[in-house]
């Protein structure tokens, strides 16, 4: 029964998908941020489901890269881009870590979270319609979005938190830090080796590409922000997509022009 209601605390707080919504405790939050990854899972089934539709129908590439960048947005309801969207917002400003936090607060929009979605949307799309869509790159993609979670869960567990209220701080102090740290660290072991297993030399970039971004997250974090929030971790984890569709494609590219040669 703790499971289930674990699962569900962390789907109605990080997806759109209708679920049972029980009250958050110290039991049920103890290791949400472990079943965090399963959003992921969603992720990757419903574009492996859209990839089989697509394929049937004879659809055009743009309809089926348009799938492939809406459907982690409609499984999450958009809670990680409104994330990415407030910290572009505060990097930008150049201010001290003490006002860009204030900035991550403002519940308006300004100019640069405006340009920053407007161009994390014209990528993400872009890389979609442009990757060609097979078995091996649907298990990477899938692997991947669950990854990035995982990634972002162990950052929850361990990174220091720029602030003692907040999402991420609720999160972090209501968990068993240490045991979900474990529990992450060796599901994204696996991941990572399941990646290279599928995807071989693409597996491996896109789990160096994660691991870069992962680090990158640590530096700008304690730099900018004196630590992590919930918005910050947001905007790794569309960070974290982007990086993969363009490894994915990268390796596509390098591939072709091997056999060309």
């Amino acid at each position: 029964m703790i499971v289930l209601e674990t699962i569900a605390v962390a789907f109605a707080m990080f997806s759109a998908i209708p679920c049972p919504q029980p009250t958050w405790n110290e039991k049920n939050m103890r290791f949400m941020m472990v079943a965090f990854p399963l959003v992921g899972v969603v992720c990757g089934a419903l574009c492996g489901g859209w990839f089989v539709l697509m394929q049937f129908l004879a659809a055009p590439t743009l309809l089926q890269g348009a799938g492939f960048c809406l459907i982690p947005v409609l499984v999450t309801g958009g809670i990680h881009l409104d994330g990415y969207a407030d910290t572009c917002d505060a990097r930008a400003s150049c201010a001290p870590p003490e006002k860009k936090r204030e900035i991550l607060k403002d519940p308006r929009c300004g100019a640069f979270a405006v340009i920053h979605l407007c161009a994390w949307f014209v990528a993400d799309f872009t890389l979609c319609a442009c990757i060609r869509w097979e078995p091996r790159v649907l298990w990477c993609l899938g692997l991947g979005f669950v990854l990035e979670r995982c990634l972002s869960g162990i950052a929850v567990a361990s990174f220091p938190m720029a602030k003692k209220t907040g999402l991420a701080h609720t999160f972090a102090a209501a968990s068993d830090k240490k045991k979900v740290r474990v529990c992450l660290l060796l599901l994204a072991l696996g991941l990572t080796l399941a990646l290279i297993l599928v995807g071989r030399w693409m597996g491996i970039m896109v789990a160096l590409t994660m691991l870069f971004l992962f680090g990158r997250y640590y530096v700008i974090a304690k730099k900018e922000f004196e630590g992590i929030t919930g918005d910050l971790a947001g905007w790794f984890v569309q960070r974290a997509e982007l990086g993969m569709l363009f490894a994915l494609l990268a390796v596509q590219l390098l591939e072709g022009a091997t056999w060309s040669l």
